[in-house]
């Protein structure tokens, strides 16, 4: 495990852009999960800006480690916000894009998901591998869309999920644990000062650590970074 502490969620931001710039460079082909929330927002906004024309952006496959299911065009879509902040930005085949179809029958969508992953990412260890994984974590431990209550969805057998939110109720296609951890690399993109309590627990293992799916992140290859700011690491030792 690697964790990167940097002033602000802005400079996070730029450091995981440089750390991925470096990685597609280094690759003719890049197989990448993408996650929703505020961080990649930013960092979405630093590559169109500052890596527009630093990348050589049709090497990479575009994914999603899960998805509300809404359409495409609603303001919940973590689709919609790849596009808005970076898709949109760019040139390069939209046919990279691969995303979840949040519009469709959850259950139906998580069974065309996983059948799409299968023929489309190389198969590592019996099962499909991704070659980076971004994750974020939420204030209950979540990750991806596993949340606390829905832990068992972890273990499970095939690569995606139908998921819940344990508060709105709200239906998600979320990928498990053994795809995500299959993955040549994670990374976790943690920022603001109500992370820091569950980074803390997570990273040291320590209080209710073993409650939070986002602990369950180990992946087989041993290449786990988080890329924090100061705010949610501050309790590291």
């Amino acid at each position: 495990m690697e964790v990167n502490i940097t002033g602000s969620k802005k400079q996070t931001a730029r450091s995981f852009s440089e750390n991925l710039a470096s990685l597609i460079a280094k690759n003719n082909i890049l197989h990448i999960a993408l996650s929703g929330g505020s961080t990649p927002k930013e960092v979405f906004k630093e590559l169109a800006v500052h890596f527009k024309n630093e990348i050589d952006w049709s090497k990479v496959q575009f994914y999603w480690g899960d998805e509300r299911c809404v359409p495409p065009d609603d303001e919940e879509s973590n689709y919609k916000m790849a596009n808005e902040y970076l898709f949109s930005k760019l040139e390069f085949p939209l046919g990279n894009i691969h995303r979840i179809k949040g519009e469709n029958e959850p259950v139906e969508e998580a069974k065309r998901y996983a059948d799409l992953l299968e023929k489309n990412l190389p198969n590592v260890g019996t099962q499909p591998q991704f070659d980076l994984v971004i994750l974020g974590l939420g204030d209950d431990g979540h990750t991806a869309s596993i949340f606390p209550n829905q832990i068992n969805l972890w273990n499970s057998k095939a690569y995606c999920e139908v998921a819940e939110h344990p508060e709105s109720g709200q239906k998600r296609v979320t990928l498990t644990g053994n795809i995500i951890n299959n993955a040549k690399e994670v990374v976790f993109l943690v920022t603001g000062e109500n992370k820091a309590q569950k980074v803390f627990e997570i990273i040291e293992r320590k209080g209710n650590y073993s409650a939070y799916p986002a602990s369950l992140v180990e992946p087989i290859s041993g290449r786990l970074n988080w890329f924090l700011d100061t705010e949610a690491a501050k309790l590291l030792e």
